[in-house]
């Protein structure tokens, strides 16, 4: 017989194998059924009967506390109990409709019998006691009668449990026997009927789905270990097997996109934390070369593919010079004006290579085809700096747009702290600087005294102190006004600022006094200094007004350290040796007196 033909009689004696075993075990099911309905019933007559025995004891115990207390608590709940019994009389009234038989039934009504029994004593023995006859009451309910009673009710009851009992496990042992008969056979069919169908299934198993199901299950281990390089095989059978390998290639290709955006969100959880820290880092910057050295630090960890400068505005010579460089950027000029970057011009963005044809800008000299970027550093619409970068080449575009965000955060976090810098030096300058001559002021006279102090007598270095003041200075204001005295103070000062250059501090301490601090400086060279200041100011010509002021001449007080004591003293020195100097006639440098060391 051809192999088809076995199967399709193999296929029709399962399906009556089958039959016969469902009706098996139906029939086991339904003797199941039929024990599972005697125990049930045997509860159902438990739950009726055991109200009965509980409501007597409750009516006995509320009538003996009402006898023995007197408490009217008592008899209120005897009474609401009692009222409550006629419920209970209905449920027992009840049993034989489920299933009671007549035996069973007289037990019971023996039972409630003597129950009715007792309360008619309960009653009795209330109204005793209502009628003050305690000791007549508390005969009736603690008497041995009374207990007897009590007694035979609960015999009563438990014989009607005791039949209903017995019933129930005949019933049972017999659902039990059968249903055991029924499953056996039951069991006999399902083990024919498996052992055919395994013989028929097996050529489809083993050719159809066992080595499919093997090559998907290694697929299935090796993704679930997330090694997304294992590849589904192609199933070209349109089944339930092919619908679960193009599930599972589904699967690898979620799990790819997934591990992406992981990869993605990781390197965007890493660059947020970085520019983070470059936050916090220029938050706390004193100057320009804190923020550079800052800058150097991090940029390239936050764009490790993008080479590249920082430019800072040097509005002395209006330029952008390069602060610092990273990863070593090929292009872009160190210095340039302002003008040769077009970021710079338009206030935004600048890319000449890419989705969009654009200028290139003038600082990468004739490269027209490189792939840079400019962001202009701005605060309230002026340019203070620039960042470029020289993209990597052969990115992605969707890299170059993650990369791109990445840097215009970078930019104003580092225009922001440029911003916050250049605002301190503005505040810092007008706090330390004179404003009419443009010196120091004695602020700043006084920190920095206080340093190069130190520093001088730490080192044993030379330190020479000049006290200067304008002879006759209210002269000025008195014969040619006050603008007249500012312009002789503007001329002095810038006279002081020319004369020192790179060798001492001017500062300008009020008024019309000044004073000149020369580190390094020996009295001779001091001295030397301070006749050169002279002969310059005796030089000197100012004009107010298209008027000439007359001569300025100015008193000099001189104090060197060591020469002249402890160098924190030196201002005290100098100062004695320029009231000396005017006292002695003005215009003229004198030596403070050498001191003890003490």
């Amino acid at each position: 017989m051809r192999l088809s033909t076995i199967t399709n009689w193999a296929y029709g004696a399962t399906v009556a194998l089958t039959l016969v075993s469902g009706a098996t075990m139906l029939r086991a099911s339904s003797v199941e059924e039929q024990e599972r309905a005697a125990v049930s019933q045997r509860a159902t007559f438990d739950q009726l009967t055991a109200t009965l025995e509980e409501d007597v004891y409750r009516l006995s115990e509320q009538a003996r506390g009402f006898v023995v207390t007197g408490n009217p608590s008592h008899l209120i709940a005897y009474r609401r109990e009692r009222a409550g019994l006629r419920s209970v009389e209905e449920r027992i009234a009840h049993l034989k409709d489920a299933g009671a038989n007549y035996a069973e039934l007289q037990a019971l009504r023996q039972g409630i019998h003597w129950a009715d029994a007792l309360m008619e004593e309960q009653e009795a023995a209330l109204k005793a006691a209502q009628s003050g006859d305690a000791q007549s009451a508390r005969a009736i309910l603690f008497g041995d009668e009374y207990g007897r009673e009590m007694d035979r009710v609960a015999a009563q009851i438990d014989r009607f449990q005791y039949m209903l009992d017995q019933r129930t496990d005949q019933a049972v042992a017999r659902a039990t026997e059968s249903a055991r008969l029924w499953r056996t056979m039951s069991e006999i069919m399902l083990g024919v009927t498996a052992l055919l169908f395994l013989c028929v299934l097996y050529f489809i198993l083993k050719q159809r789905i066992l080595r499919p199901v093997v090559r998907l299950s290694d697929v299935v281990t090796r993704l679930a270990a997330q090694d997304y390089d294992a590849v589904p095989p192609d199933m070209a059978h349109v089944d339930e097997i092919g619908d679960m390998a193009q599930a599972i290639r589904i699967f690898r290709e979620n799990g790819l996109e997934r591990q992406r955006l992981e990869r993605e969100r990781d390197v965007d959880h890493r660059m947020r934390d970085l520019l983070s820290r470059l936050t916090q880092r220029l938050q706390g910057c004193d100057d320009t070369a804190d923020l550079v050295g800052v800058v150097r630090r991090f940029v390239p960890e936050i764009t490790p593919d993008f080479p590249g400068r920082l430019y800072i505005y040097d509005a002395h010579r209006n330029a952008m010079a390069q602060a610092c460089q990273w990863l070593d950027p090929a292009h872009s000029l160190t210095e340039f004006a302002p003008s040769a970057c077009w970021a710079l011009r338009r206030g935004q963005t600048h890319r000449p290579i890419g989705e969009m044809v654009d200028i290139p800008c003038e600082h990468l000299g004739a490269r027209d085809t490189l792939q840079t970027i400019c962001i202009p550093l701005t605060a309230q619409g002026e340019s203070i700096g620039l960042l470029y970068f020289e993209e990597p080449a052969g990115a992605s575009q969707a890299h170059l747009e993650r990369s791109g965000t990445y840097l215009e955060m970078l930019a104003e976090n580092i225009g922001l702290a440029l911003s916050n810098l250049r605002l301190r030096d503005v505040l810092r300058d007008m706090a330390m600087v004179d404003p009419l001559t443009g010196l120091p002021n004695r602020r700043q006279f006084d920190m920095l005294f206080t340093r190069l102090a130190q520093e001088a007598e730490r080192n044993a270095t030379p330190l020479s102190c000049l006290m200067i003041d304008i002879d006759h200075f209210k002269r000025f204001n008195d014969n040619h006004g006050h603008d007249a005295g500012d312009a002789i103070l503007r001329a002095v000062g810038g006279l002081l600022n020319e004369s020192l250059r790179e060798d001492g501090h001017a500062f300008r301490l009020g008024g019309e006094e000044f004073v000149v601090l020369m580190p390094g400086f020996s009295l001779d060279q001091a001295m030397a200094r301070a006749a050169q200041i002279q002969q310059r100011l005796q030089s000197l010509r100012v004009q107010h007004d298209g008027k000439p002021l007359g001569p300025v001449t100015a008193s000099f007080g001189l104090s060197a350290f060591p020469d002249h004591g402890r160098a924190d003293r030196l201002i005290q020195t100098a100062d004695a040796a320029l009231l000396r100097a005017k006292a002695e006639g003005r215009d003229r440098v004198l030596v403070a007196v050498v001191r003890d060391a003490a």
